[in-house]
C-alpha cells in the first residue's frame, strides 16, 4: 500500500480564472501567488503529498490558447513525467475543452492523470468554486489503487464531476456546473465520497509516453444553418491552405440535399479536402445514410464523426494531419476511436 508522503503531483497554472485574486490595495484582480498556497489554503497540507507548482510565463487567458501553447504543456507534462504521480493543470474555461482534447491526443500511453480545472469565479473571491475544483483535482490526480493510478488519461474536473477531457464540452457560462459529456458517462462523481465508475476509465497499457507536438492548424469549422449561401458555403471551402473542414450538420448528421451543396462538396473532397461530419446538437450520434439527406454526403467521400464533440474534432485532425500521414491513412483513423474520444456503433 502507498503511503500518502510518497505520492507526488504537479501543479501547472497557465493562467484563467482559477488563479486570480483580489489585491487587497486595488481590489483589482491580480495572478495568484502560488509560492503562498499554504497560507491561502492550509488544508493542502492534510493531503501529505509532494506537491509543486510550475506558473508559465506569460501567463495566457484561455481565449488566447493556441497549438503552441498546447505544445509547450504537453512537453512540460512529459519533462516531468517521471518525477510526479500526477499533473493538474489550472486553466481557463473558455477553451479548456480544446485543450483536454489536444493532450489526449498530444500524450500518447499516457498511464497517469492529467486533471483540468479552472473556475468560475477566482481562488480570491469568498464564493469561489475554485477552491473545491483545486482540492479534489488533486486528490483524483493522486488516487492509486494497486500502486496504479486509478484514473491515467487526460480529464476535466468541475462541479463534482470527473469527465474524459475529449469527451467533454463547456456548455454554461455561468453556473459553477459548466461542462457536460452527454455522449459518454462520467469518471467519478464527488460527493462525501469519490466514487470512480472504473469501467468507464481508460486502462493503462504501461507503454512509455510518446509525446506528439505537431499539430496542423490548417482545420476549418463550418457550422450549417437553414438559409446558408451558396457563395458562403463555397468561400469556405476554398480557404488558401485548408486541408480539412469540420461540417457541423443537423440531427444525426443531414444537411441540405440541395445540388449546389453537395456539389461544392464533391469538388472540394476531389481537391483533397477532408470533410468530417459531426452534429451540432450535444447529444447523439452521426449516423450517415440514415435519413437520405445524409446518403449523397456519404456517397461523395464525407467522413461519419459519429459522436465527436467539436472540440475532439477539430484536436484530432489537427494531431492525425500533424503526424505527416498521408491523406488515405487520416480518412482511415478518423472514423476510429484511438483515445477513447468516440463511440463507433457495432
Amino acid at each position: 500500500m502507498i503511503q500518502k508522503e510518497e505520492i507526488s503531483i504537479l501543479v501547472l497554472y497557465t493562467g484563467g480564472t482559477i488563479g486570480m485574486m483580489q489585491d487587497p490595495k486595488t481590489g483589482a484582480l491580480v495572478p495568484f501567488d502560488f509560492d503562498n498556497i499554504y497560507k491561502h489554503l492550509p488544508v493542502l497540507q492534510n493531503f501529505g503529498y509532494q506537491i509543486d507548482f510550475y506558473s508559465f510565463d506569460p501567463l495566457i487567458d484561455s481565449s488566447n490558447m493556441s497549438p503552441d501553447f498546447w505544445a509547450k504543456l504537453a512537453s512540460k507534462i512529459t519533462e516531468n513525467y517521471e518525477q510526479y504521480d500526477g499533473f493538474v493543470v489550472l486553466h481557463g474555461s473558455d477553451t479548456m475543452a480544446y485543450t483536454a482534447s489536444a493532450l489526449s491526443f498530444m500524450l500518447e500511453n499516457l498511464n497517469k492523470p492529467v486533471v483540468l480545472t479552472g473556475s468560475q469565479l477566482p481562488m480570491g473571491v469568498v464564493r469561489t468554486d475554485g477552491r473545491e475544483n483545486f482540492l479534489a483535482a488533486i486528490e483524483i490526480a493522486a488516487a492509486k489503487e494497486d500502486d496504479t493510478a486509478i484514473v491515467p488519461e487526460v480529464c476535466i474536473f468541475f462541479q463534482d464531476q470527473l469527465l474524459r477531457g475529449n469527451r467533454t464540452t463547456k456548455f454554461n457560462a455561468e453556473n459553477f456546473n459548466a461542462f457536460a459529456s452527454t455522449n459518454y458517462p462520467g469518471l467519478a462523481e464527488v460527493g462525501v465520497h469519490i466514487k470512480y465508475n472504473k469501467e468507464r476509465i481508460l486502462k493503462p497499457n504501461f507503454k512509455k509516453l510518446k509525446l506528439h507536438t505537431n499539430m496542423d492548424r490548417n482545420v476549418g469549422i463550418l457550422k450549417l444553418f437553414p438559409g446558408i449561401s451558396e457563395e458562403f458555403v463555397c468561400h469556405a471551402l476554398r480557404t488558401p491552405g485548408l486541408k480539412a473542414m469540420v461540417l457541423e450538420t443537423f440531427g444525426s448528421g443531414n444537411a441540405t440535399t440541395a445540388a449546389w451543396f453537395l456539389d461544392a462538396l464533391k469538388e472540394a473532397i476531389d481537391r483533397g479536402l477532408i470533410i468530417l461530419n459531426i452534429t451540432q446538437c450535444k447529444g447523439g450520434s452521426v449516423e450517415m445514410g440514415r435519413y437520405e439527406t445524409s446518403l449523397d454526403m456519404a456517397r461523395i467521400g464525407v467522413v461519419s464523426g459519429y459522436d465527436l464533440t467539436t472540440e475532439a474534432a477539430v484536436a484530432k485532425l489537427m494531431y492525425l494531419m500533424g503526424e505527416g500521414l498521408s491523406r488515405q491513412k487520416v480518412l482511415e483513423l478518423l472514423p476510429v476511436p484511438i483515445r477513447g474520444e468516440m463511440t463507433v456503433p457495432d
